[in-house]
């Protein structure tokens, strides 16, 4: 198996978030990455590559130009502003009835293309979710290249990320831009399967009047968890892509393995139904019992079993690295799914 990383992605280091009301230590931090190429070299999961630079198109084919061009010029006028003392944090939202007007003012822009307080951006945070975007792109190459599988190791993850709005520590929906890469190299049918415990949201946006992308979420009730205002089960897809979007939210704090592998097993069973091309999983391993931001209880064992489920569909596979907070279990964790795949193709 291929992985993809890049050392640019260690850029992107805040001071510090809001949880609970209270600024803490940020929990999407470098040593996430850090932690999971450690094991993977460790366990000679296979060649780490940099990636490819694919510049601005692939992405702004699933993002807009203007959130794009934001992402680019944020620091520069916040710290010709404000200096570089502090990380550019967005401190006012629109209401739900604004004008769709991008302010000129700093402050205005990261409010209107946010819509939490974990994302903030400081000098080398560009640079890093540029390079995040081109390992997932990198990877899928890989993939059109006639490899099987292949591991993106993005950091900062990307699945919150909507078109023109970033939160939840994302900003370039990285396994979004791949799908799209996908589907421009001719693969008709692309699906995209998300077992990070928090839903989705922004992949699913951005595919939601889509037929031609099948997007299946499994993760917490959004009636308590994190993002909170999508990922229930009747949000199916709308206008062409109606039926295309599959959500299976499940109860905090109780859910383990065998619960969690009935879910997976009927996204499975969906995805087979849609018939595609290639698969993308939204690789987040924050389902674990010990993580210090989610309340799933599945043991580092059974991330080696969700790897013998995936690899079962028998399809080119691509691994885009999303949440995962227990930064000592993390790569163990994760090396688990890859090599239970990978010593499942045989």
């Amino acid at each position: 198996m291929k992985i993809v990383y890049s050392d640019d992605q260690r850029l992107h280091a805040l001071r510090y978030e809001m949880s609970g009301g209270e600024p803490t230590p940020c929990f999407e931090k470098p040593s996430r990455a850090d932690m999971v190429l450690e094991q993977v070299v460790k366990q000679q999961l296979g060649e780490v590559l940099a990636p490819k630079d694919y510049g601005l198109t692939p992405i702004t084919k699933v993002h807009t130009p203007g959130y794009i061009q934001f992402l680019e010029n944020c620091w520069p006028a916040w710290e010709a502003e404000f200096g570089s003392a502090n990380d550019a944090v967005p401190e006012a939202f629109p209401m739900h009835d604004f004008r769709h007007k991008v302010p000129a003012h700093i402050k205005g822009q990261l409010g209107y293309y946010a819509f939490d307080l974990a994302v903030g951006l400081s000098a080398g945070s560009w640079q890093a979710i540029k390079s995040s975007a081109n390992v997932a792109l990198t990877g899928a190459e890989i993939i059109c290249s006639g490899e099987r599988t292949a591991f993106s190791l993005c950091r900062p993850p990307g699945h919150h990320a909507s078109a023109d709005q970033m939160g939840g520590y994302c900003y370039v929906n990285n396994v979004a831009v791949a799908a799209q890469y996908f589907r421009d190299q001719g693969y008709e049918k692309v699906a995209i399967l998300d077992v990070d415990y928090h839903h989705g949201n922004g992949t699913q946006s951005i595919f939601y009047n889509r037929n031609d992308v099948f997007v299946a979420s499994i993760h917490g009730d959004p009636n308590y968890e994190y993002p909170y205002f999508s990922g229930h089960s009747d949000e199916i897809g709308q206008g062409d892509g109606e039926g295309y979007n599959l959500n299976i939210p499940l109860t905090l704090h109780t859910t383990d393995w065998p619960v969690y592998r009935e879910a997976l097993q009927r996204c499975m069973a969906a995805i087979k139904d849609f018939d595609c091309d290639v698969l993308l999983i939204s690789l987040g391993l924050d389902t674990f019992e010990h993580d210090p931001i989610s309340s799933f209880k599945l043991k580092s064992e059974n991330f080696s079993e969700m790897g013998v489920l995936i690899e079962s569909m028998q399809l080119p596979t691509l691994f885009v690295f999303e949440g995962g907070y227990a930064v000592e279990d993390l790569g163990v964790n994760t090396a688990n799914v890859l090599l239970a795949f990978q010593e499942s193709m045989g």
